[in-house]
């Protein structure tokens, strides 16, 4: 048990200036709380106050993903031993007290009474993944709302250019939409449309052309992290990273078990009375979920085994997604196990 190897736990509620630290022995007793600022200097008055106690402890820190990040990478570079802390269960504001004293004893509790403790992801080329692929996923949703704004220009657009560009595939309107020219012998209207029209489709090409290349500087990375990732059936780049970021690095994730359900493909026990059943698992981490059905779907489409397979279940009397399920739940300990015990 933590009790056994920690005297005291030190809770941290973090905040964009400043965060609030709470020192709880292994008991649950609040020996002090204290702030201070969420900068370089604060953290080292912070650690210089609590390394004067000499009790053997252990850090739980609320997002070490966000705005506890520079306090993880803090404390790591100190020889600490840290923790992440899951926003705590709160009471109702009409029957409970709210202070963010409150909240960092709150994460010094559910330190203290975690069955698995959880470790902070990695920063260096894991969170080199994550700006890219976040900025990448960025693109592509601005790409489709300059696509989606421009159609609807279309269908609005004066009958001359209604029928120049009415048609065409999404690829080649944004092409063609680019190449415009604006006529001063046009109506105002005309003008209007063809300047707005030829915004949104530059607008469109240039996230497209981002979105490329950030996709490329990704696989990258990604091909000198986890080669043998990319080197599986029905995973490019983009799944690929998702699953990087969730894994983060060796020994996060105790098991496949436990990867599964971080997936939300660990199928649930539905069972009442005279009926035994599983029902699907809607949490977890809905990035690596997607990224294990895109897969799941690549290899039902063009993987031997895997159409071979889900023709046998079929035969059985399996239901396509219940295949699909199954599926998921296999490649999510096959991707475990690859990550784990490859060096």
């Amino acid at each position: 048990m933590l009790a056994d190897d920690v005297e005291v736990v030190i809770g941290v509620d973090t905040h964009k200036q400043a965060h609030t630290a709470a020192v709880v022995d292994r008991l649950g007793g609040v020996a002090e709380t204290f702030e201070f600022a969420a900068d370089p200097a604060g953290y080292r008055r912070m650690l210089g106050r609590v390394a004067s106690r000499p009790e053997a402890r252990i850090w739980g820190v609320e997002g070490t993903g966000s705005y506890g990040a520079g306090l993880t990478e803090f404390l790591h570079a100190a020889g600490e031993r840290v923790v992440e802390v899951e926003r705590p269960a709160r009471p109702s504001r009409r029957n409970g007290a709210k202070s963010d004293a409150i909240d960092a004893v709150r994460a010094a509790r559910e330190v203290l009474a975690a069955k698995d403790l959880i470790e902070p992801r990695r920063r260096g080329e894991r969170e080199a993944t994550r700006v890219l692929l976040a900025t990448r996923n960025g693109a592509v949703v601005a790409r489709t709302k300059a696509l989606n704004h421009l159609q609807a220009l279309v269908v609005t657009a004066p009958q001359r250019l209604r029928s120049r560009l009415g048609g065409l595939t999404t690829t080649e309107l944004a092409r063609r939409a680019a190449r415009l020219r604006l006529a001063a012998d046009r109506p105002i209207e005309d003008q209007a449309t063809v300047r707005a029209m030829r915004a949104c489709a530059r607008r469109a090409l240039a996230c497209e052309q981002e979105a490329a290349e950030l996709e490329a500087e990704l696989k990258r990375i990604l091909t000198q992290e986890v080669p043998h990732l990319l080197s599986e059936p029905g995973v490019g780049p983009i799944s690929a990273a998702a699953i990087y970021l969730a894994w983060s690095h060796h020994g996060r994730i105790r098991n496949d078990a436990a990867f599964a359900a971080l997936a939300g493909v660990a199928p649930l026990p539905a069972s009442s009375g005279q009926t035994t059943r599983h029902r699907l698992n809607r949490g977890g981490d809905r990035q690596l979920n997607r990224a294990l059905h895109t897969i799941t779907l690549s290899r039902l489409s063009c993987h031997t085994e895997t159409k071979a397979y889900a023709e046998r279940r079929l035969a059985e009397g399996k239901t396509t997604r219940e295949i699909r399920r199954c599926l998921k739940r296999h490649i999510a300990r096959r991707i475990y196990k690859l990550l784990e015990h490859t060096p």
